[in-house]
């Protein structure tokens, strides 16, 4: 990783507990933080704090305010900031494809500015280029020191996984702690089995030890790129997100890939994405694919 970790922030409870998120992740990776507001003057809030110049000077206030808490904790991390004006999806997209990660909170919002994660953040994940982690107000250091789990899905050929898997053992690496790669299956109807695919499960012995042998050649070579990691692979029948949800009350952090989907209605972030995002206690990294 050699750019820097990115947070937004819009002065929400969620918005800074992904700030201190960010931080110690910054100082773990050695790399420099840097914290962006996405602003857009809001004309119609309270009088004392209508004006463009009243407002943008209350936002750098509270920037300088959050960061100076990050500084105070972490005093040798290189911290940048900036307050950029502009539509908060497309801004924080830009800022997104300058970094290596961005960080959110999970619920962010603010009655005079900021951005609505509901929306705008599901725009970011669905349209960003690189990792995206969500984190949650009550989010709290303890869960990384206290030997939980990096938990990854995993799902399809090797490659169809292989940017979460990295990102999934790249962080473990860096917090010396474990990985657990999920790859839940279900059994589809028997006329979706072609001839091809009906060998491969009589060659494997059913359906669970193809699923376990799959598992086992897309974690592979992660395993030969950190041999310090170590790694549970975890093969589970039931429904991707379900199984992941179950596992995520042991997690230090969910990783999920994300392949855009886009109808008529824009860009869409998956369903298993989705689901985990929105139930998960823990932070939750989309990953979207190469």
């Amino acid at each position: 990783m050699t750019g820097p970790i990115t947070a937004g922030i819009d002065g929400a409870d969620e918005s800074l507990a992904a700030l201190a998120w960010a931080a110690r992740e910054a100082v773990r990776r050695d790399v420099p933080l840097r914290v962006v507001h996405a602003w857009k003057h809001q004309p119609d809030t309270a009088p004392e704090v209508a004006g463009r110049d009243a407002q943008l000077a209350w936002v750098r206030e509270g920037v300088e305010r959050a960061v100076a808490t990050v500084v105070a904790r972490h005093p040798r991390l290189t911290v940048t900031t900036d307050v950029l004006e502009g539509p908060p999806a497309e801004t924080l997209l830009a800022v997104a494809a300058e970094a290596e990660l961005l960080v959110l909170g999970s619920r962010g919002h603010g009655p005079v500015v900021g951005f609505l994660l509901g929306s705008v953040g599901q725009q970011v994940i669905a349209g960003a280029t690189r990792p995206v982690v969500l984190v949650r107000a009550d989010d709290k250091p303890s869960a990384e020191a206290a030997g939980r789990e990096i938990v990854v899905g995993q799902h399809g050929d090797p490659e169809d996984s292989a940017t979460a898997l990295r990102f999934g053992f790249e962080t473990a690496a860096a917090r010396h702690a474990s990985v657990r790669v999920v790859r839940a299956w279900t059994l589809p109807p028997v006329f979706a089995y072609s001839p091809a695919s009906l060998s491969l499960l009589d060659e494997a012995g059913g359906p669970e030890p193809f699923e376990k042998k799959a598992l086992a050649e897309a974690v592979q070579p992660w395993r030969d790129r950190y041999p310090d990691v170590p790694v549970v692979e975890h093969v589970e029948m039931g429904s991707a997100g379900q199984v992941l949800l179950s596992l995520a009350g042991r997690a230090q952090l969910v990783v999920v890939g994300r392949r855009a989907h886009r109808t008529a209605l824009g860009a869409r972030i998956g369903s298993v994405a989705h689901g985990v995002l929105h139930h998960a206690d823990c932070p939750v990294a989309v990953v979207p694919h190469d």
